[in-house]
């Protein structure tokens, strides 16, 4: 048997176990959303008072974080286990966005944080233009398959 051979076939079963262990994760976050949505139903029950609303903004940017960490899961599977650097970028921007929603009292602080979210969009938007066969933009795959037609 050929060295590429056998570095396929381990290949293969890395990727498969791969898939599995990925898909036990994504299981369990499932069962952690779950609870948070109880938690938020819970607390959106009780009377709004400043303390109960700041809860139930930490109890949602922590269920976004969990559909977050699905979704890159899903992501990193469909995509033949890589992610594109664009979804890393995404990514970035939406947890800065969240960073932005819960601590919005320091002005230096937003203003950096915007800076950053710009500064992210520029790369995005920078690698739209390069070309670069790597980074797919912002197409979807009805439209690669209609380019290789």
């Amino acid at each position: 048997m050929k060295e590429d051979q056998r570095f396929g076939i381990m290949k293969k079963y890395v990727n498969w176990v791969l898939d599995i262990v990925l898909g036990v994760l994504a299981l369990l976050i499932l069962i952690f959303m779950i609870r948070q949505l109880i938690d938020i139903s819970t607390f959106i029950n009780k009377p709004m008072t400043p303390k109960n609303l700041s809860i139930v903004m930490q109890e949602v940017v922590a269920f976004f974080m969990l559909f977050e960490f699905i979704m890159m899961v899903i992501r990193y599977i469909q995509e033949g286990h890589h992610i594109p650097i664009r979804y890393l970028i995404l990514i970035c921007i939406t947890a800065i966005l969240r960073q932005l929603m819960v601590l919005h009292g320091d002005a230096v602080q937003t203003l950096l944080l915007s800076v950053s979210i710009l500064s992210l969009v520029i790369v995005l938007f920078v690698l739209n233009l390069s070309g670069n066969k790597s980074y797919v933009g912002f197409k979807s795959r009805a439209d690669d398959r209609q380019e290789i037609k």
